[in-house]
């Protein structure tokens, strides 16, 4: 998995997946949410915001899926994932049973990677 964005105290890595697909890591270990310190949260939800817009507007997706699990990983992170009507698994989970076998022809995810970078340095996360 490779890593996409980083600062201080978060890194956003790219889940490998016949889809776009993001997560949101802390880098401190928080077993729940609510033990993320208030600007921390603040800083994740803003990601979230942004992600799920660039990935609207570069991918067109049929719908965006956000998640927070840790069952296998007890460690606070977030997925972010484009979904199409015609990917693998559609309806459901990525994790889920699937439910097709096809290849999705999508814009270039580095196109996309480039593109989300430069968003998010190019802006103060707290004033977006």
């Amino acid at each position: 998995m490779s890593i996409l964005y980083e600062n201080e105290v978060i890194y956003i890595q790219k889940e490998e997946s016949q889809i776009p697909w993001l997560m949101i890591f802390t880098k401190k270990e928080y077993k729940e949410m609510s033990e993320v310190p208030q600007n921390i949260k603040l800083e994740i939800y803003t990601l979230l915001d942004v992600i799920e817009k660039e990935m609207l507007l570069y991918y067109t997706p049929d719908k965006i899926n956000i998640a927070s699990f840790g069952n296998y990983m007890p460690h606070v992170h977030w997925h972010i994932m484009a979904r199409f009507s015609n990917d693998n698994y559609f309806p459901e989970p990525m994790w889920g049973v699937q439910q097709r076998e096809t290849l999705l022809s999508l814009p270039s995810f580095e196109d996309f990677a480039t593109r989300l970078s430069l968003t998010l340095s190019s802006k103060s996360l707290l004033n977006l």
